[in-house]
């Protein structure tokens, strides 16, 4: 039987007026720089993902219309809202940029204030660091959120260090700007990615404003999903790696949080499927030169657990022609189809 007393979610809806946006199933897949790229979102999107956001893009290239960095910007049309994610220092530049992003289809900003790169928080004074200076990070938000007619959301991390952590602080001020929605990642921005995410600390962002509040890190089964809940007093969820090579993992989560019951996932036959629909999206949009090589962690993701997906990885990586690498899928996966291989973390969901 299941421990969760459904439901755990319910819909959430953001700001007011002909723009408002309703999240359905708060279950949201992170941005994430170099894999939410447009065919990752509209893929996730269409297998029951509650909100897409994109790779985190400059203020300053939005502004300038970098041909990449407007690519990378591209909504997913249809099924439910997209939010284009933005970071930057300048409260004018990412007021503009989200006036740009509107222009092009956003039905939600966020705004970052969690990462943690060097390039970025340390070269840029952005991401992360605004967190340590609380007047400009206002100021920012408050320019976003006066430049466009759709709700704006914060990304952040519990602070820069444990000597500071004052996402609390910060969520009030995002709420008295108008910020419609808090993200938070269980981290600081010296963890970066190390150690675990801590949930508990996040209910303390939660009892600081009334405006919705999503909990993110390490939700990397459904079970997990529902504990962060529990111990965040979130009212979603963000899932950043437990999507990497399951982009239907985001509705596994939904339907439990909702059901309280497991769904199972697509069956191998059915993974190929979406796998062969992603490579063949990712070769469409980047070219066939660069979707190859940028298709290339996707692949490894999606065998990964699957009998022989060590030397299956080791082949796919020295080609460099689609056709070739989509026959070694074939050649990969259908003996496994014809075997009924499970992998082991579905064999414990079956039993």
């Amino acid at each position: 039987m299941s421990n969760v007393s459904p439901p755990l979610i319910k819909p959430i809806t953001l700001g007011n007026g002909p723009r408002a946006v309703t999240l359905e199933t708060p279950v949201i897949l992170a941005p994430l720089s170099g894999v939410t790229d447009l065919p990752f979102r509209a893929l996730a999107k269409s297998l029951g993902a509650g909100l897409v956001v994109s790779e985190m893009i400059a203020s300053w290239a939005m502004v300038r219309e970098n041909r990449n960095t407007m690519r990378m910007a591209e909504v997913v049309a249809g099924g439910g809202p997209s939010s284009v994610q933005l970071a930057g220092c300048e409260p004018d530049a990412m007021a503009e940029a989200a006036r740009i992003a509107v222009a092009n289809g956003a039905d939600l900003i966020d705004i970052n204030f969690g990462c943690p790169v060097k390039k970025v928080a340390v070269g840029q004074a952005a991401g992360s660091a605004l967190m340590r200076d609380e007047i400009l990070a206002g100021k920012i938000l408050a320019a976003t959120v006066g430049a466009v007619d759709v709700p704006v959301t914060l990304k952040m991390r519990m602070g820069w260090d444990h000597n500071s952590l004052n996402a609390p602080t910060l969520a009030r001020i995002a709420e008295a700007s108008g910020i419609a929605m808090v993200t938070v990642h269980g981290r600081t921005r010296q963890q970066f990615y190390e150690g675990v995410a801590d949930w508990d600390f996040i209910a303390s962002v939660k009892n600081a404003v009334k405006i919705p509040l999503i909990v993110n890190g390490d939700i990397t089964t459904e079970a997990k999903a529902a504990e962060a809940l529990r111990r965040s007093g979130a009212d979603g969820v963000m899932i950043g790696r437990g999507a990497y090579g399951r982009p239907w993992f985001l509705k596994q989560v939904a339907d439990y949080l909702l059901t309280g019951a497991h769904t199972a996932p697509p069956t191998l036959a059915a993974q190929k499927e979406i796998l062969l629909r992603h490579y063949a999206a990712i070769r469409a949009h980047f070219g066939e030169k660069g979707g190859v090589r940028l298709a290339r962690k996707h692949v490894s993701w999606y065998s990964h657990g699957l009998r022989g997906s060590a030397a299956f990885r080791a082949q796919m990586n020295r080609l460099d022609n689609g056709a070739a690498v989509e026959a070694l899928i074939d050649a990969f996966y259908d003996p496994l189809i014809e075997s009924g291989f499970i992998r082991q973390d579905e064999m414990a969901l079956a039993a």
